[in-house]
């Protein structure tokens, strides 16, 4: 597949072989569906209906006349997955955009007023912490802490390494 020709961010869809990718992708601020039950058929009609590009390891998939636009992952390893997606669509990686989608409901996290936590997050955390977003769909709430600065980290080492 050729390099992202607009300047609109890529959605993608992957497959069942594919779940820590597509965790990756979210957390670093990718619209990703996955669901290890959709078969290939469900994946091709995802695809198409909503303009995704697939996300696959299975070259069947990739050979499927309904999937026009694929991304066949050679690695196994998830960091070298994500480094192929960004090379092949010539994206540039934004920390500023970690932790913008939930990783689990795919869902994008809103800011929300710290009171409106109170009592979802530890007492230290609540005390220590300003900003917080949650996830309209799970409720997960989100702050910048430790584990961001580590997922920053991580992600930039994924991306020295290429």
């Amino acid at each position: 597949m050729s390099g992202q020709g607009s300047c609109e961010r890529p959605v993608f869809i992957a497959d069942h072989m594919l779940g820590k990718l597509a965790r990756w992708l979210r957390i670093v601020g990718y619209d990703t569906v996955f669901s290890p039950r959709f078969s290939d058929a469900d994946i091709a009609r995802v695809a198409l209906r909503e303009k995704r590009i697939v996300l696959t390891r299975d070259r069947g998939l990739v050979a499927r006349a309904a999937v026009t636009r694929c991304i066949f992952i050679r690695s196994q390893e998830h960091g070298d997955q994500l480094r192929q997606v960004f090379e092949v669509l010539n994206l540039t990686p934004d920390a500023g955009r970690i932790f913008s989608i939930c990783p689990v409901c795919n869902r994008s996290v809103t800011a929300v007023e710290k009171e409106s936590v109170r009592g979802a997050v530890p007492e230290y955390v609540f005390e220590t912490k300003e900003n917080f977003s949650k996830c309209p769909e799970c409720g997960r709430v989100f702050w910048r802490g430790t584990h961001h600065q580590r997922t920053i980290a991580k992600f930039m080492k994924i991306f020295r390494k290429g």
